[in-house]
């Protein structure tokens, strides 16, 4: 059975976030596998967050940081109701720097209105849009925020990586999945494509109008005149209709 999409962006996650850290110039202060010691104490219901003590956050499990990182970030975002690579480049973007601020930033992409929360609406304009076009729009985005960030110097480069390759690993995300129902109804329609279609509704339409002056066909004895006609101008007329409006999605 292949890997969920949960369990891939995790495992993206988990590879660029180390084990136990406490940088001074880091404002998350005591870290391990990404989740800070604020993040840990809210989790646990721990209030106000430092009576927590370090030593809980350095001896934190991969068990429980995943279930962090699925109930406050996968889950807050509803990164599952995301296209595949959509979901990676969300995910990580929430975990670096907030879901609610990653969240704002995709509604302002796709136009709807940025209240923090990701529901039917914010998922249909989602759906409208070029999937690889938006983790374009997004990382770029977060670069921009993060370069406009006070300890750019001390961590740029390191953020500057790590936006390159969930970039990366989200667009080949994009690539492997299968072609949409649209791209598949275009591609449906090589088979009515040219002047075959045509010729074949002429024939009908031939055939349907001789039928109607009293002349028989044997071969078409099982529908009427009138209805040849009919037929023929529905498959000619729907066919360039069907055409025009799949080129302009």
């Amino acid at each position: 059975m292949p890997a969920s999409r949960w369990t891939l962006c995790l495992a993206e996650i988990l590879k660029h976030e180390g084990g136990y850290v406490d940088h001074p110039s880091d404002p998350g202060g005591a870290t391990n596998m990404g989740i800070t010691h604020k993040a840990l104490a809210r989790w646990r219901g721990i209030d106000p967050w430092w009576d927590l003590p370090k030593t809980e956050v350095m001896a934190l499990t991969r068990a429980e940081a995943s279930a962090i990182y699925k109930a406050l970030y996968w889950e807050r975002c509803r990164a599952a109701s995301l296209p595949a690579g959509l979901d990676l480049a969300v995910f990580d973007y929430a975990v670096n720097s907030g879901p609610d601020r990653v969240v704002r930033v995709l509604q302002a992409l796709v136009g709807v209105i940025q209240d923090g929360f990701i529901g039917p609406v914010t998922l249909a304009a989602v759906g409208k849009r070029d999937t690889r076009a938006l983790i374009e729009a997004l990382c770029d985005q977060r670069m921009g925020f993060l370069q406009r960030l006070a300890n750019w110097a001390s961590f740029g480069r390191g953020w500057t990586s790590r936006v390159s390759d969930i970039r990366a690993t989200a667009l080949s995300a994009v690539a492997l999945q299968p072609p949409s129902q649209t791209e598949k109804d275009i591609e449906d329609m090589s088979v009515f494509d040219g002047y075959k279609t045509y010729i074949v509704g002429a024939l009908m339409l031939i055939v349907g109008i001789a039928q109607s002056l009293g002349i028989e066909i044997p071969m078409f004895g099982e529908y009427s005149g009138p209805q040849m006609v009919m037929e023929a101008l529905a498959i000619i007329f729907l066919r360039r209709g069907l055409k025009s409006d799949l080129g302009r999605i």
